[in-house]
């Protein structure tokens, strides 16, 4: 129909019905689908929030955002930490001294510690590590990582597998770092582990997702939370990540590299939120080869 007849159209409608509503004159000249009431309890059932927590080795965490914290300023950490609104925060063994500038002195209370096996090379340093970590810490969390070479310092998943199993019977919380292999996912969750926290990219280069169709695979087929470690640079991606389906989210050099480091961490929360309710919601379907009117013409167009 050309816009001329469109408009003449519309003009005699509204002359046969001058006092019709916009509703009525609308539906004179379309084909408006009538569409169901909603139901106002159809969405009870979805839990956000303090209702939706995040479970690793029994312990309940209302926060999906864990927090690195490697090389902040330590007066800067309290003051990410409450912008982050996170619950956990890893930290290398060897940040924790007995004297002057203990990072744990820095920790607001009530923030669960999660030591890192950092610059472990195979299974028997890692599981040495986490052993001390446990005593200086007070806490039965480990993230296994386990790198041999210095370069790309990607994680071994053979010997990542070998630690889990053996701290898992020790009654370790682990938490492995891992290259995104759905095998080896699998082996993991087999050995004890908490749940698995597969590479976004390589660590400490904000590229973001790079992975994807791995991590999918992954999380399409874990029994256990699975968490993107590495790689997540912008609150975007971190979204983007929640938002595929994946647990959780840990970040530390996007934030510590930001001009506005506690700023960056409340962008990360928020994104972290927003992607969350947005995969709880259901994502809306993508159509690739035709397009789809933004004003249904019938029932169809509206509900897919």
């Amino acid at each position: 129909m050309s816009t001329e007849n469109t408009i003449t159209t519309a003009a005699a409608d509204v002359a046969a019905a001058p006092n019709a509503t916009l509703d009525e004159l609308v539906g004179t000249t379309t084909n408006t689908a009538i569409l169901p009431e909603p139901d106002a309890h159809a969405y009870d059932e979805i839990a956000t929030g303090d209702a939706d927590p995040l479970i690793l080795g029994g312990h309940k965490f209302t926060s999906r955002f864990i927090l690195g914290s490697g090389r902040y300023d330590l007066n800067l950490i309290k003051a990410t930490i409450e912008n982050a609104g996170t619950q956990i925060v890893t930290m290398a063994l060897r940040r924790c001294r007995t004297t002057e500038n203990n990072l744990l002195d820095y920790i607001p209370k009530g923030i669960t510690m999660l030591p890192n096996t950092s610059g472990a090379r195979n299974a028997e340093e890692a599981v040495r590590i986490a052993r001390l970590a446990r005593e200086v810490c007070q806490t039965d969390f480990v993230k296994v990582e386990i790198e041999h070479e210095a370069k790309y310092l990607l994680p071994d998943n053979e010997e990542t597998i070998k630690a889990t199993e053996k701290l898992a019977k020790e009654g370790f919380v682990v938490m492995p770092y891992m290259f995104p292999d759905p095998i080896a996912a699998k082996r993991l969750e087999d050995a004890g582990a908490a749940c698995v926290m597969p590479l976004g990219s390589l660590i400490g280069s904000n590229m973001g997702l790079r992975m994807r169709d791995f991590i999918e695979i992954i999380i399409a087929n874990a029994h256990v939370p699975v968490i993107i470690d590495a790689g997540i640079g912008r609150p975007s991606q971190a979204c983007d990540a929640m938002e595929m389906g994946a647990d959780a989210v840990m970040a530390y050099t996007a934030i510590a590299s930001a001009g506005n480091i506690p700023l960056m961490a409340r962008a990360f929360k928020n994104a972290i939120e927003a992607g969350r309710e947005a995969y709880l919601s259901g994502l809306g379907k993508v159509t690739e080869d035709h397009a789809v009117p933004s004003s249904p013409t019938n029932e169809a167009d509206y509900i897919g």
